[in-house]
């Protein structure tokens, strides 16, 4: 799908499309964005990585930034505290090819946040400005920033770091309208995007948390103001989202999604897990990925118990092709539940 109304920009570069697939800690890997990338979305960012591991050159973490070449637009997201390391990690992203570079200050894990990174970062906005400055400094390709409301609700600060953001040279910052202290229960308010988008001029807004449909999206642009979206846990398992939001967007009628866009887009999800994974991590994979697009059919919880059983990929394959997946009665409507996965960190 090409059209101009869809067209995003940050800076010089132009992105076909302004929904974007948020990095998800621990599901948003290669296989996954692989995926997502197939609905044409604006952007697919990798996993979050650390500065300090990826400046020590940790092998793990060089693998949490695959990508192929048919993915561009493609984006890689920093997460640390130390602005002495900001301009090297960038240099190394853009090195690699990626054609935008984020900075994580919305984590809200512990392990994450105990050095001040991540969500951390939301508790001192100067530090977020003068890593942003060393980024900006360093690379040619776009640099944005993914922040939360604030540390609680008795510190929301986030139309203030969207202004240092901006006056750092970020060319978008991303405001996932939940505090660190929610983590991800509760709605989102989108009213504290609006106040970014409000309290800013020149950086482009994004908005995150509870887009998670077409019907959301549209919600959300009209509620706030903002230039682009950020989809997270809503791809998992229906990674079509992207394309039923483009419709939206278009004006053109929704898609009627029947059981086998779950069954085609999951056995593809597979021969990419089979084509990128271990035998052993592959069929840990499996046990994930199954849940994500079996939890929407009525009827599928002996196969999805069939496959969490499983000691040996081949059985839990053979389970998997062996179902009947027209006696499944799949649903195409959104909800959060039984997910685990960090929700755009």
């Amino acid at each position: 799908m090409n059209n101009k109304k869809l067209e995003f920009t940050l800076g010089d570069t132009v992105l076909p499309s302004k929904v974007l697939c948020a990095p998800l800690a621990g599901c948003s890997d290669l296989p996954f964005r692989k995926m997502t990338a197939k609905y044409k979305p604006g952007l697919v960012y990798c996993e979050m990585v650390k500065m300090d591991a990826l400046v020590r050159h940790d092998p793990h973490t060089y693998r949490l930034l695959d990508y192929d070449a048919g993915m561009h637009p493609i984006g890689a997201q920093l997460c640390g505290s130390k602005p002495e390391l900001a301009s090297a990690c960038s240099r190394i992203v853009e090195d690699m090819g990626f054609d935008v570079i984020d900075l994580n200050c919305g984590c809200p894990v512990d392990k994450v946040t105990k050095d001040g990174s991540g969500s951390g970062l939301l508790k001192n906005p100067k530090l977020i400005g003068e890593i942003v400055s060393n980024m900006v400094a360093s690379v040619k390709i776009p640099v944005t920033v993914k922040i939360r409301a604030g540390w609680d609700c008795q510190s929301i600060n986030a139309h203030e770091i969207a202004q240092i953001a901006e006056q750092a040279g970020a060319k978008a910052i991303c405001i996932h309208g939940r505090t660190r202290s929610q983590g991800y229960k509760g709605p989102a308010n989108w009213d504290f995007i609006k106040k970014c988008k409000e309290a800013t001029s020149a950086i482009k807004i994004i908005a995150n948390g509870d887009v998670n449909c077409a019907s959301s999206a549209l919600k959300a642009f009209e509620a706030t103001g903002c230039d682009a979206v950020l989809v997270a846990r809503a791809t998992m398992g229906r990674p079509w989202v992207i394309e039923d939001i483009h419709r939206a967007l278009l004006g053109l009628d929704p898609i009627n999604r029947t059981y086998d866009d779950f069954k085609n887009n999951f056995f593809e999800h597979i021969d990419h897990i089979l084509s990128y994974q271990s035998e052993r991590k592959a069929l840990l994979d499996l046990r994930r990925v199954g849940c994500w697009y079996l939890r929407q059919g009525r009827g599928t919880k002996i196969l999805r118990e069939g496959i969490n059983r499983s000691r040996v990929l081949a059985d839990a394959l053979k389970l998997i092709y062996d179902y009947q997946w027209e006696q499944g009665d799949f649903r195409t409507s959104y909800s959060s539940e039984e997910e685990s996965c960090d929700e755009g960190c």
